[in-house]
This record gives C-alpha cells, sequence and structure tokens, in this order.
C-alpha cells in the first residue's frame, strides 16, 4: 500500500491537505483534512475497470460554494433539531438555527468546514488517516469542550473503516456521521434510481413538515420502505407514499438498525456489478436519496441534479433529545463516543 499527500491551499492559517492512498487491489481513496472530506474512491466494477464511486468536487473553493456536505464529517449532531433548542439537566441552549428555523448537521459552521489536524499511520495491511481536532465550548451553541477524533482506515481488503470519537468536559449531545453520496455506477455514469438496497431494519422514523422525526416508528411491512429483501430506489421516488412526498419524491429517514451490525445494509448497481456492505455499531442508519441536491453546479463535468447520489448515513437518530423513547445521543463528562462503520466495496456474487 501507499499513500501521498499534497497542500492544495490555506484557510484561517492552516494547510489544507490531500491524501491519497492507494492499496494492494488498486482500490484508491482520496480524502482532505478540510471537513474530513472523502472526495474520491475509485473500485473496480465487474470487468475490472475501475471508477469513482462518491459525488465530490477537484478544489476547496467548490466544496465552499456548493457542497451539500460531500464526503465530510458532520457534526457535533447529524440531523435536525427541533427549532435548534436543547435543553440538558434544566439549562437551554440555543444551537445555530441554518435550516428554517431548526438546527442541521452541526450548524452554520460545523466539524464540515473546520480545518482538522492530520496525520498518518502505517501498516502491513492498512494505513490510517487521523483527523483531530478541539471544539470549544459554546461552538454553535452546544454546551461543553470536546476533543475529536476522526480516523479513516483503508485496507487491502478494499474496506474503509471510519472510527469517529469525541470526549466532552461536561454533558452535551454528539452525534457524529460522514454524509458521503454514493453512486455505484462509477464515474457518475447514470442516477442511482436503479440502484439496490437491502436494510435489516422492521421500522423508520416518520418525519413532520420540516423533516424531523414526530417520534413515531413506523412499521416497514407493505410499505416501499420495507428494503428487507432488496428493493431498487426508484420505488419511493415514484411511490404516492405520504412520506416519500413530503421529503420531495425520495427518502430522507432515519432507519432503525437491527440485530446484529454484520452486512446490516448492502447497495448493489446490478449494470456495474459494484456492491457496497456496511456494518456499523450504530442504532439507526438515515437513507437520503438526494432529492433535494440542487442542479445550479457540476461535478467534475457532470451537471448536478436530483438523485444523483445517495447518503447512507450510520448514525444516532435525528432530534433524539426531544424523544426520550429513542435511544440518547446525550455523553456525560468524560465518557468516551465512538461510532464506527465499516465500508466493504466488492463485486456482486
Amino acid at each position: 500500500m501507499k499513500v501521498s499527500q499534497a497542500c492544495i491551499g490555506e484557510l484561517a492559517g492552516k494547510r489544507i491537505m490531500e491524501h491519497k492512498i492507494i492499496n494492494d487491489s488498486g482500490m484508491e481513496v482520496t480524502c482532505l483534512n478540510y471537513g474530513c472530506t472523502i472526495t474520491s474512491i475509485l473500485v473496480p466494477d465487474r470487468h475490472g475497470k475501475s471508477g469513482n464511486v462518491v459525488l465530490g468536487f477537484d478544489t476547496v473553493d467548490e466544496y465552499q460554494k456548493h457542497s451539500p456536505y460531500f464526503g465530510s464529517v458532520i457534526g457535533r449532531h447529524a440531523g435536525r433539531i427541533k427549532q435548534g433548542m436543547l435543553t440538558i439537566e434544566g439549562k437551554t441552549y440555543r444551537l445555530a438555527q441554518n435550516d428554517l428555523g431548526n438546527h442541521l448537521h452541526g450548524g452554520i459552521n460545523g466539524f464540515d468546514k473546520v480545518v482538522w489536524d492530520v496525520s498518518i499511520t502505517e501498516g502491513d495491511d492498512s494505513i490510517s488517516l487521523r483527523y483531530s481536532h478541539s471544539s470549544e465550548h459554546l461552538e454553535e451553541g452546544y454546551p461543553g469542550r470536546v476533543e475529536l477524533t476522526v480516523v479513516y482506515t483503508v485496507t487491502n481488503d478494499n474496506e474503509i473503516i471510519l472510527t469517529l470519537e469525541g470526549e466532552s468536559d461536561r454533558r452535551t449531545i454528539l452525534n457524529m456521521t460522514n454524509h458521503t453520496y454514493f453512486n455505484l455506477s462509477g464515474d457518475l455514469k447514470n442516477s442511482i434510481e436503479l440502484h439496490r438496497l437491502t436494510l435489516k431494519s422492521d421500522q423508520f422514523l416518520e418525519l413532520d413538515g420540516s423533516l424531523i422525526p414526530t417520534g413515531q416508528a413506523v412499521e416497514v411491512e407493505g410499505t416501499v420502505f420495507d428494503f428487507r429483501k432488496g428493493r431498487v430506489i426508484e420505488d419511493g421516488i415514484t411511490s404516492q407514499h405520504p412520506q416519500n412526498l413530503l421529503a420531495g419524491n425520495g427518502y430522507d429517514h432515519p432507519f432503525l438498525l437491527r440485530g446484529s451490525d454484520a452486512a446490516a445494509i448492502v447497495l448493489d448497481d446490478e449494470e456495474s456489478g459494484r456492491r457496497l456492505i456496511i456494518e456499523t455499531n450504530q442504532p439507526a442508519v438515515v437513507l437520503y436519496s438526494g432529492n433535494l441536491l440542487e442542479d445550479d453546479f457540476r461535478i467534475r463535468g457532470r451537471q448536478s441534479g436530483k438523485y444523483l447520489g445517495l447518503c447512507l448515513e450510520t448514525q444516532g437518530i435525528p432530534d433524539a433529545v426531544n424523544h426520550p423513547q429513542f435511544p440518547t445521543t446525550l455523553v456525560d463528562k468524560g465518557e468516551r463516543y465512538s461510532s464506527v462503520t465499516k465500508w466493504r466495496f466488492g463485486i456482486i456474487d
């Protein structure tokens, strides 16, 4: 395996570094320390031809101007928090309101806009990029000073292991994820409408008009939210189910994962033969089918638009602090928050 690095710019006095890791099978992963952003993943199709399977840009300027969180780490809290209001131990905190009066993906200047410190660790069969950052007390309104670490480990088995960790000096909430948009067709050859997704999930969370969970878990049985035996994304795009229409003709919903984390999520593109298997220690995954992608910019020569990529955001539940029936995203002083997700790329059997 090998890794290379280059300085591609500077922001607020900090160097923006690009790292490229190539494993012994030829898989290439490119990342920036700006937002811990995964800009490119090249993996082979069934004929051995490599193609990029994620959405991203070639310049930092494009990320700053256009990016809907392409490939970046989200924090402190993924998803929306109703009215940006957070109450912990009787004290109310007002978070940044950056989504129609609500708080979204960590606020105006979330972790996706931070230039993280970065170091490299090389092993026999893996290379890791270790990113670190200190988030100050009341940053974007959140209580607590949090020490954060993000590690991306690329292996010779065509895996990327994402480890997101944090520790706060006071009680707070923490719920991080990676917001990569996948398109397994390679180099944006097709949309994701015919991608086939399988989820180990019996329930999804109903959303209100602001796309925030109502607190109601809905059985997937008999709906286009039933991915237990696999279905194409197009089913939800063309569906007249009120929740699909609410999300802008598609999906933007948390699904509750059940049982073991082994192969909890499988995404297939039949035409290219590419497969992505996701394992996680998180209780939920948010499926977003790119319903709201704008068409006023280009992605490496291709016009952006709806359904050009989909996100599988492994995480705790959005707005969990307002729904005590769901797993908490609260962390106590000195408690170690840890989210681990593995992406494994391969070929459909």
